[in-house]
């Protein structure tokens, strides 16, 4: 299969960081930070996937969970996605669900004590051809396929139990080529947008009572720029949807701001796109207030952080680069909102900011390193 990418491609604030999480050299002083949650990556290795597993301590240092990589069931593409949600967590971190790729499959892991996660069954078929990207929405979950001969949106619900049954009717085909890159839902459930990286365009949906999807009149909408990849929609403003445009060109990366109207058309908002300057914009992650937007630059290895105006907005608050460099391929924010966890696959690490308003910070404990032979994709961050 071929191989996609995102991109044919002070002082003060520190000490601010280290009081906030702690000092840096507390762990050699004989102090170990407590553990508040875990971190997860996809590993997307071929043959047999794995979910590489951390602890989260309190300070924001991560260290390798015992038994790390763990078996996903399935098999990885050993290539990159270009997509965002490659593996997401289920309402209160009970489950992980995680694309396998290279077998057009999904898996579903069930967290258990210490944060572990145990293959729930076998994994099931994602009803189409490689899966790069999950949402989920209480116990309705939607897949992204996006290689050729079997590109669509199909809907799935999680029992209690862990397991998966299809949706009916559910599966949405889209054209071969389409480069589907994320998929995801709003606060309340009733929408459900995709993004087509490679024809630029964006598919907004409503979400009906029994999972289906209804197309808005005149999906999908062209995108703003090139290359629309990864997305969310406000938290807080459910109706205000963010799209990074991430193939511009260098230091041309730019995000869009929509509204989502009341049958799922999108309209622009303000002046849209919003410039940061910097090169492949790729993934998208709201801080939970939705009062910021942080996209991760693939091409220029930095995050741009924005502020989010009431009307939805955006003003560029500036970029923080990445250390140690090499591509990066998705972002998530700790559900308490004080850390952003970057994965990078071409440096094979995890790096992590404190976050404090819209100003980042890169840890001193950052990065942390990946399992060798991976080709990361997709982050998911719980508490314990």
């Amino acid at each position: 299969m071929r191989k996609r990418v995102c991109l044919a491609a002070g002082g003060g604030l520190l000490a601010a960081a280290i009081g906030l999480f702690g000092a840096a050299g507390s762990a050699s002083a004989g102090t170990v930070s407590p553990v508040v949650g875990y971190t997860y990556v996809n590993d997307n290795t071929t043959i047999a996937n794995t979910v590489a597993g951390f602890a989260r301590h309190a300070d924001g240092s991560l260290t390798p969970l015992p038994g790390s990589p763990f078996a996903a069931g399935g098999a990885g593409l050993g290539s990159g996605l270009g997509s965002q949600g490659a593996i997401q967590a289920s309402r209160h971190g009970r489950y992980l669900l995680v694309v396998d790729a290279g077998s057009n499959q999904i898996s579903v892991l069930r967290v258990t004590a210490g944060g572990v996660p145990v293959l729930v069954g076998r994994p099931v078929s994602s009803r189409g051809v490689e899966p790069v990207s999950i949402a989920i929405f209480q116990h309705l979950v939607y897949v992204a396929n996006t290689g050729a001969g079997g590109s669509n949106y199909t809907g799935f619900r999680l029992r209690h139990d862990g397991t998966l049954t299809p949706v009916p009717g559910s599966t949405f085909a889209v054209p071969a080529g389409s480069g589907l890159g994320d998929v995801f839902f709003n606060a309340n459930g009733t929408r459900l947008v995709g993004t087509r990286g490679a024809t630029s365009q964006i598919d907004s949906f409503v979400v009906r009572d029994d999972g289906r999807l209804l197309a808005a009149p005149g999906s999908p909408f062209a995108g703003q720029g090139l290359g629309q990849i990864g997305a969310e929609f406000s938290p807080v403003s459910r109706w205000q949807l963010f799209v990074s445009n991430a193939h511009n060109g260098a230091g041309l990366g730019t995000v869009s701001a929509f509204r989502d109207g009341f049958l799922g058309q999108l309209s622009s908002i303000g002046s849209s796109p919003y410039a940061d300057s910097q090169t492949a914009p790729c993934w998208v992650e709201i801080s939970h207030d939705g009062r910021y937007l942080f996209t991760v630059n693939t091409g220029s290895v930095s995050v741009s952080s924005y502020s989010i105006n009431p009307d939805g907005s955006l003003t560029l608050i500036g970029s923080t680069p990445i250390s140690g460099g090499g591509a990066d391929t998705d972002a998530r924010l700790s559900p308490d909102g004080r850390t952003l966890s970057v994965t990078g696959s071409g440096m094979h690490f995890v790096s992590v900011f404190a976050v404090n308003g819209g100003t980042l910070t890169e840890l001193p404990s950052s990065p942390t390193s990946l399992p060798a032979g991976s080709s990361p994709v997709g982050i998911a961050v719980i508490d314990s």
